[in-house]
């Protein structure tokens, strides 16, 4: 069997990881040719692929990034997946000779691996994404690093907002899903966290902010990409669109800082974390995670198991239903939120 593993969408922390263990336990193993598609899509239709053996992947584990590239190059003309679109994959594949893919991404990605499966294609997910918002697996490897990166920025926040009586601001990312703000405001004792699912309004910040200021300490608050102040109908913005047309966020720290410091006296500052957050080294638990799935994705195409995604279920991997884990984005809930807003402030 020939397989072809191809990754879409953003960089995100443990990519190396999962192409090692899906090629050490799929050519090793049971016997697969692998090849891997530079840059994507792109890569598959031009033709730009390199040999996945056990050479091709020693020591890349602990490096960030990923050897094969990524890019946001869409496997359909202008995003349609029309019958035409579906049959260039399927007689590309032939002329390459692939009989399956391994697609490492995040929602869209996976999103194209069950329009695959369904046109007939057999393809099996890896869910990788810092943003931890795809459905039918407990984290997705890359969160863990990134969630990691934000706190240690937190801390050093910290010191320099205590040091000058500063209000904090940290921005994180995470578009429609506040997982990355939510675990790193926990882990570094961020007194706000500001998320996309739940907005907020300023007064209510601003009282936050106060509180903190009246018990002697200076705020941090932590806020993804994709927070809409109370009332406001759009997240801020950026010039330009992404990879997938949709407007670029970033920048709501730089909006929400002069906007405390007014309505609180409070000098505040506005830091961006931006790509930050996807580079460097993977955390021991991302790279684990991206090992066992790639180990399990591999394991499922020699089962056949096609039209599946590696997903993590408590602490086992499972082969979850391609259609189960992209129906919707996987956001937090209101009981979670509530949990800690109870201690904002």
């Amino acid at each position: 069997m020939r397989i072809g593993v191809l990754c879409s969408g953003g960089d995100s922390p443990g990519m190396n990881a999962a192409i090692r263990g899906a090629v050490l336990r799929g050519v090793e193993v049971n016997g697969f040719e692998m090849i891997g598609f530079m840059d994507g899509w792109r890569g598959f239709f031009e033709g730009d692929f390199i040999e996945l053996d056990r050479l091709a992947v020693r020591g890349i584990s602990p490096l960030g990034g990923v050897i094969l590239g990524t890019s946001r190059v869409p496997p359909f003309p202008d995003g349609n997946a029309t019958p035409a679109a579906l049959q260039a994959v399927i007689t590309r594949m032939a002329e390459l000779g692939i009989d399956g893919f391994l697609l490492i991404g995040g929602n869209g990605t996976q999103t194209v691996a069950e329009l695959l499966t369904r046109a007939g294609v057999p393809a099996i997910g890896l869910p990788k994404t810092i943003d931890n918002d795809l459905g039918g697996t407990d984290y997705t490897f890359g969160f863990d690093t990134a969630v990691s990166i934000a706190a240690e920025a937190i801390d050093r926040l910290r010191t320099t907002g205590e040091s000058h009586r500063r209000c904090m601001v940290l921005e994180v990312m995470g578009r429609d899903a506040g997982w990355i703000s939510l675990h790193a405001g926990m882990a570094g004792g961020a007194q706000v966290m500001l998320i996309p699912e739940f907005p907020e309004s300023i007064e209510q910040i601003s009282e936050w902010v106060l509180s903190v200021r009246d018990r002697g300490r200076s705020s941090l608050v932590v806020v993804a990409e994709g927070f809409k102040l109370e009332g406001v109908a759009h997240a801020t913005v950026r010039d330009g669109l992404d990879g997938f047309g949709r407007p670029r966020l970033g920048g709501v720290a730089d909006v929400l800082a002069p906007l405390i410091e007014q309505h609180t006296g409070i000098e505040t500052r506005a830091t961006v974390l931006g790509h930050v957050q996807r580079g460097g080294l993977p955390t021991a638990f991302d790279r684990v995670l991206a090992t066992r799935t790639g180990i399990a994705a591999a394991d499922a195409a020699r089962d056949g198991q096609w039209g599946t995604m590696a997903g993590l279920t408590g602490d086992q991997i499972t082969m979850v239903p391609l259609a189960e884990a992209v129906g919707q984005l996987k956001t937090v809930p209101a009981a979670r939120y509530d949990e800690v807003r109870l201690n904002f402030g």
